[in-house]
């Protein structure tokens, strides 16, 4: 969890938002605007680690609650209790991309690091 040096970084993505906003966006929709901003950026590392843990993580939160479906009763029950746990990681995560964090998650955030790190810009 450091934050980034501005002066290492660029002050605006490929996609011209300034990098904070562009890693903000990356989380709003989930995994459908991580999808989204890894498609369009190019340039900034910290938006395409922020798009690329927002794929992973919310894709994943999608596919457990797709799956929790299909057991009857324990399986409302757990999704219902992830509810609020998946708002609270959703906003954590916003806030800290539009501080300008290296923020990863633990386990996720080095698979999305590790994913980006082999990615041609």
């Amino acid at each position: 969890m450091n934050s980034f040096e501005p002066s290492n970084q660029n002050s605006s993505s490929s996609t011209g938002l300034d990098v904070k906003l562009a890693s903000l966006l990356c989380y709003v929709l989930g995994f459908v605007t991580g999808i989204i901003f890894l498609i369009l950026e190019k340039k900034s590392h910290i938006v395409r680690l922020h798009a690329m843990q927002s794929t992973i993580v919310f894709g994943g939160l999608l596919l457990i609650n797709f799956v929790l479906g299909f057991i009857p009763i324990i399986g409302a029950v757990i999704s219902m209790l992830m509810g609020p746990i998946i708002f609270i990681l959703w906003v954590v995560l916003m806030v800290k991309a539009y501080q300008g964090s290296w923020f990863k998650l633990p386990v996720v955030g080095d698979i999305a690091e590790k994913q980006v790190n082999q990615m041609k810009p």
